[in-house]
């Protein structure tokens, strides 16, 4: 059993850990941290974890914890390290945040992290100590994107249009005019055009040279519902829809959580689940590339879980065989 200690435990992202990691048969749950909510029963601020866990919010932090995980704001998560170093000292971490996520923010008081994207980093982060977990909208459309350049036909002289929709949660707890229920419904709307800030990690995950990478346009939208991201993806192919398909069987022929369709895609084949569906379709010499996860779970929660099974030895799927509701 492995002890773990969430920092954030009350928000979006720390709830999912919650219900994940309170079944998890290698997992003792030590600390839930929350200012807001220090004192409370975990159960009396997320109620279906009502029989599920004793666990009480606390602001005290635990010690000898061996990960912790934190789902702290961005920017938060490098203060949180340096102030409790005492505390925590040699246990893994696991962010959740966008504090580590670039090449130049990767190392922070002699930790090094690893960008969590286990189809492409399984090796590193099994040697990891200190994870990035993805960002939710980096991790479909960089799934989506990665076999194309890996089979060197994705560079500088590409242009890539994508255009991807994500479901309220992706904005966190904190109300917001855009957030709000009167805003959400029957509604659709874009926002960050063309310099949302997850573009610097695919472009980072696609290439590691700034000037081989290839010109990623990507339009972000608001969706009126709770979960899941819808991504499409367009660039000029020369190929046939058939090498295409066989591309991306290759390269994802060993994933755990990625899939390729055969069939146009919905989202309820992914929500509530750690997947990613990813579909092919070709127009005269374009390539459609389409990708569906659940942004708590896939693009947050889950694939944090995904990284610490990696990193402990665990089954990579330990706690994450999960059930999409398709109706």
């Amino acid at each position: 059993m492995i002890k773990v200690a969430i920092i954030g435990a009350s928000g979006y992202t720390g709830a999912e850990l919650l219900r994940l990691l309170v079944r998890h048969p290698e997992v003792q749950l030590e600390c839930a941290y929350s200012r807001t909510n220090s004192g409370r029963m975990v159960s009396a601020v997320h109620p279906d974890l009502l029989g599920q866990t004793d666990l009480v919010f606390s602001e005290a932090l635990p010690q000898g914890a061996d990960v912790w995980f934190l789902c702290l704001p961005h920017g938060e998560s490098a203060d949180f390290l340096s102030k409790h170093r005492s505390t925590i000292g040699n246990a893994r971490i696991i962010d959740l945040s966008n504090s580590f996520r670039h090449m130049n923010s990767a190392t922070h008081d002699g930790r090094n992290f690893v960008f969590g994207l286990p189809e492409l980093n399984a090796a590193a982060i099994k040697k990891a100590d200190n994870i990035a977990n993805p960002g939710c909208f980096a991790t479909a459309i960089t799934l989506a994107l990665a076999p194309l350049y890996h089979g060197g036909l994705l560079n500088e002289s590409n242009e890539v249009h994508v255009n991807a929709t994500t479901g309220s949660t992706g904005a966190g707890t904190a109300l917001s005019p855009t957030s709000h229920f009167s805003y959400r419904v029957n509604n659709l709307s874009w926002y960050k055009p063309f310099v949302h800030q997850h573009l610097a990690e695919i472009a980072e995950q696609l290439t590691r040279k700034p000037k081989a990478q290839p010109k990623l346009y990507f339009l972000p939208q608001r969706g009126a519902f709770t979960r899941g991201i819808f991504a499409t993806a367009y660039t000029h192919f020369n190929g046939t829809l058939a090498e295409a398909k066989a591309l991306y069987a290759d390269f994802y022929k060993g994933a755990v959580f990625t899939h390729l369709s055969p069939d146009p895609l919905q989202l309820k084949s992914v929500v509530g689940t750690n997947n990613c569906q990813i579909h092919l379709h070709q127009h005269e010499d374009m390539l459609l590339l389409t990708a569906v996860i659940d942004n708590l779970i896939k693009g947050a929660s889950g694939q944090a879980v995904e990284n610490m099974n990696l990193m402990f030895g665990f089954e990579q799927s330990t706690a994450l065989q999960l059930k999409a509701n398709l109706y």
